[in-house]
């Protein structure tokens, strides 16, 4: 099983604080709202993807266990 990270775009406010707690698996567009790198979060990564999730001020952020990849990733 793995876990990747998700945003819900609609909830999202654009404030950042993700790409700067996980800036390995997440970058900002010009508009400062994320893009989530679809590989899997790395075991060694997993509690600074929690973070990344607890922090976010509006809760779009998600962390799913997954046991295949997520759409549009090669398997």
């Amino acid at each position: 099983m793995s876990s990747h990270l998700t945003v819900d775009p609609i909830v999202c406010d654009g404030h950042g604080i993700c790409a700067e707690l996980l800036p390995e698996h997440i970058t900002l567009d010009d508009w400062g709202f994320p893009i989530i790198n679809p590989a899997a979060i790395p075991g060694h990564r997993l509690a600074d993807a929690r973070r990344a999730v607890k922090h976010c001020p509006v809760l779009a952020l998600r962390l799913r266990q997954a046991t295949s990849p997520p759409d549009g990733v090669a398997k």
